[in-house]
């Protein structure tokens, strides 16, 4: 639980500096509101049904809740977060950091605004929270739905084939481009020709520079909807590098998110192996988003659009990430223990640790009348507490405190009256 407070904290402690409200939406919905905004994954909702024979569905992220409660509010625009559990009727892998029921911690912007401003910072944020959890070297992947789409068109994918042809390109970060080509072309019936031409452009990698390319890209050119979508790549990475982020940044052609409610930008944060003991499993994406501008639209009754962009970051997966790093997290914020060095001296620490207590310092001692110091000492070590405050006859007869930095094995005679700052001093830092 330890591990799992410092990341909420984190998380949260960014999302707030950014400016973000935070809100809450049910744990499920009519059935109808979550059908047909997951594209093949819709198969991975759980299903309720109520007594009146009512279908709902638990919640499968924290998105599609939100932009009902837009359009249910009329609300246009709004910085929110929501940390929150998820459903998802998938394979659960513990090593994987994969359940059926887990959190999400979403941020979103939503809003008429300017173009890429707000996707910059939600990159921004992924890269704040990744970089202060320190859970090792990372990427984040961006691309567009845009650019999939235009990309798909003018390598001569049938419209009705997009959103599946695109959950299979979805499939890259985990399977051989032979096994997702083996996929398009003998299980969706896309002609090996047009497999051949994806596989280039799904190949390429960059910045500003590979933007700048394929807009004078023969084919690419072709569409419409790329070049929008790789002029506004352009902007993000400028902006991306005012926010001093475009080291993790990569523009990634190979980038799909299955999720049919995507419409601009689409982005994935992902560990590389170097962050990762070689042992561990791997976790896949640790955070992932993008823009959905019609998503809200779907659930508004004249159809007003509110355009969103947002960010969900896999907390789970980050969890097992660092239980697999086992790192050393303090349990308890014990600031001081009050420890006695000869036996029954238990009156003369209950006093002081009332002392204590009452001052607002965190303290503890041992629930017993003649502990031994070196098994008190060691307490502090294993627990992390950095201050110990012993007492013994020659202290109390001097109306001093030994306080001693559990970490240097320095000790210091305090007076009883000053003892009080003295802590409140050392463990203000």
């Amino acid at each position: 639980m330890a591990i799992r407070e410092k990341v909420f904290n984190t998380i949260v402690s960014c999302f707030k500096r950014h400016g973000a409200e935070t809100i809450d939406t049910p744990v499920f919905e009519l059935k109808e509101t979550l059908t047909g905004k997951y594209g093949e994954d819709s198969k991975l909702i759980y299903d309720l049904k109520d007594q009146g024979g009512e279908l709902l569905s638990l919640r499968y992220d924290l998105t599609v809740p939100f932009a009902r409660y837009l359009a249910m509010n009329k609300i246009t625009n709004i910085k929110r977060y929501h940390i929150a559990k998820v459903y998802r009727r998938d394979n659960p892998a513990m090593t994987r950091g994969r359940y059926r029921e887990f959190y999400q911690c979403d941020f979103d912007i939503a809003g008429q605004y300017d173009a890429m401003i707000p996707d910059a910072e939600c990159l921004k944020i992924v890269h704040e929270i990744l970089s202060e959890l320190d859970l090792g070297d990372f990427r984040i992947k961006v691309n567009d739905r845009r650019i999939l789409d235009g990309m798909f068109a003018v390598c001569g994918v049938p419209d009705n084939m997009f959103r599946t042809i695109c959950s299979t390109v979805d499939k890259l970060d985990k399977l051989p481009w032979e096994a997702v080509k083996n996929e398009m072309v003998n299980e969706k019936g896309l002609s090996e020709e047009a497999a051949d031409q994806i596989g280039v452009y799904v190949g390429m990698q960059g910045g500003m520079d590979l933007a700048e390319r394929l807009l004078q890209d023969q084919k690419m050119c072709q569409s419409t909807q790329a070049c929008a979508g790789l002029t506004d790549i352009k902007l993000l990475f400028s902006y991306l590098q005012l926010f001093q982020v475009t080291d993790k940044v990569v523009f990634d052609l190979s980038l799909a998110r299955g999720l049919d409610y995507y419409t601009g930008i689409i982005y994935e944060a992902i560990l590389t192996q170097a962050g990762v003991a070689p042992e561990c499993v791997t976790v896949g994406s640790v955070a992932g988003g993008g823009r959905y501008d019609g998503l809200v639209g779907m659930f508004d009754p004249k159809g007003r659009k509110v355009p969103c962009v947002g960010v969900s970051i896999g907390i789970e997966r980050i969890f097992s990430i660092m239980e697999q790093k086992a790192e050393k997290i303090r349990t308890t914020e014990v600031q001081v223990m009050v420890a006695a060095a000869q036996k029954n001296l238990l009156e003369e620490r209950l006093r002081l640790i009332t002392e204590l207590w009452n001052a607002g310092i965190k303290a503890e001692l041992m629930y017993k009348k003649s502990p031994k110091l070196l098994s008190q000492l060691q307490h502090c070590e294993e627990s992390g507490i950095p201050l110990v405050a012993i007492l013994g006859e020659q202290e109390l007869k001097n109306g001093v405190v030994k306080l001693r930095n559990v970490a240097t094995r320095d000790e210091v005679d305090i007076s009883r009256a000053d003892l009080i700052a003295e802590i409140k001093k050392r463990t203000s830092a």
